[in-house]
């Protein structure tokens, strides 16, 4: 679930504690008696959870010396818990940490360092940027376990009444969306107001919010201003939906589109899995999944999400022997492939796309956008940066502030959070 995909970063006024959630694994174990290893697993408790606690028990079988308390810690509350925990030696032995907060933990030395280590002793076999992402400072600190980006993804139906096809432009996605409302009497596309959705409007310009190995925050530069001017633009015009600024957008963006109320959105694969209980798309191959449409330097691309699976520094020998085991597991490419069935999520290495994979045509359509997807810098901070954007444009789109004094405003926020960075 990505509900909440930049307001991670907001859950640090929460102070929770390690308890509630198993809290010290290091307590309990006999000497000639199995290791107990905690997981916390930050996935959808509903939808998920299951298939990985399952997948948990049959490690547990086919390692008797090994048992695995498996807690589910919500999303929204997980890095902050987990920060809390770790700082108080009380953190799970092995975290799902989304990809945002891994250089964060390994900053602090949270993370144990995985490169020669069972658990990655697999590297090869995953994605070459998924592993650069889960690197810091020169070291591996989590093996991939799922991942995704954002796609374009429009309904076929309403496409082909109006005789267009899926754009490879912004301008493009405008003549499109007439052409769809004119044809169709439906609007040909919804845009959010989300910071993490924007991006791939900066991607297109060849530029970011900050630039990480220069140190300098860019969100004001002129190509900046010109992503987000087009990202602005999508919101006025004929077949373009405007903006939804309230709390509840996300839903509203999303029901409208599985249930043929508005022909295309940008969107991650964590919903592939409610597009199909929309009517539009009861017959699953109406998905129509390409890459987001490209910019003014024909650069088209969309950030990498996921998560990783890390081991905590903190833990005993054991323990962490047993977790760089387990990890080991969960990542395989056996183990991929029966959550991506399970789930609809997307394996992290190749050999998990089998042919059964594969035909699941969310899935198999998301592969093919992958290869345009950017991972994040190695930057604690990074996953932060979206909070101010957040903020800023949801008021630059619904009129209460104009580009300028947003982008103004966020480049002052960015300055707190990256206090070395220059402008």
């Amino acid at each position: 679930m990505r509900r909440g995909i930049a307001a991670t970063a907001l859950v640090a006024s929460l102070a929770l504690t390690a308890t509630a959630c198993g809290g010290d694994s290091d307590s309990g174990d006999k000497a000639d008696g199995p290791v107990t290893i905690t997981w916390w697993d930050t996935s959808n408790a509903t939808n998920e959870a299951p298939t990985y606690k399952a997948l948990a028990k049959e490690f547990e079988a086919a390692n008797k010396d090994i048992k695995v308390n498996f807690v589910n810690v919500p999303f929204d509350q997980a890095q902050n818990k987990f920060d809390t925990a770790a700082g108080s030696k009380g953190a799970p032995d092995v975290l799902r940490s989304e990809v945002g907060w891994t250089p964060a933990f390994a900053k602090k030395g949270f993370f144990l360092p995985l490169d020669g280590t069972e658990a990655l002793k697999d590297q090869a076999a995953f994605k070459p940027n998924l592993i650069e992402q889960a690197t810091y400072e020169d070291k591996v600190y989590g093996v991939p376990f799922v991942t995704d980006t954002l796609a374009f993804v429009y309904n076929k139906e309403l496409f082909e009444k109006a005789g267009v096809e899926a754009p490879k432009t912004w301008d493009d996605l405008k003549k499109a969306a007439a052409t769809i409302k004119d044809k169709t009497g439906v609007d040909g596309y919804w845009g959010s107001t989300a910071g993490y959705y924007a991006q791939s409007f900066l991607y297109g310009e060849g530029t970011d919010m900050v630039d990480a190995d220069a140190k300098k925050i860019t969100v004001k530069s002129a190509e900046a201003k010109k992503a987000y001017g087009t990202w602005l633009e999508l919101f006025d015009g004929k077949g373009l939906h405007k903006a939804d600024v309230t709390a509840d957008a996300y839903t509203h963006i999303q029901d409208a589109f599985i249930n043929g109320k508005v022909a295309s959105i940008i969107q991650g694969p964590w919903e592939i899995t409610n597009f199909y209980k929309g009517s539009a798309f009861k017959d699953k191959g109406n998905l129509g999944i390409a890459t987001v449409p490209a910019g003014s330097t024909g650069k088209a691309g969309a950030p990498t999400g996921g998560h990783n699976l890390s081991v905590y520094a903190g833990s005993s020998e054991a323990k962490q022997k047993a977790a760089l085991k387990f990890v080991n597991f969960m990542t395989s490419a056996k183990a991929q492939e029966t959550i991506a069935l399970k789930n609809s999520t997307l394996p992290t290495r190749d050999d998990a796309y089998t042919d059964e994979v594969k035909a699941d045509p969310g899935i198999a359509g998301y592969q093919t956008v992958l290869e345009a997807a950017q991972p994040r810098p190695a930057l604690p901070e990074y996953s932060s940066l979206w909070v101010p954007m957040d903020d800023e444009l949801p008021q630059i789109a619904g009129g209460k502030k104009s580009l300028d004094k947003g982008l103004n405003d966020a480049e002052l926020a960015i300055v707190k959070l990256v206090p070395d960075f220059s402008k």
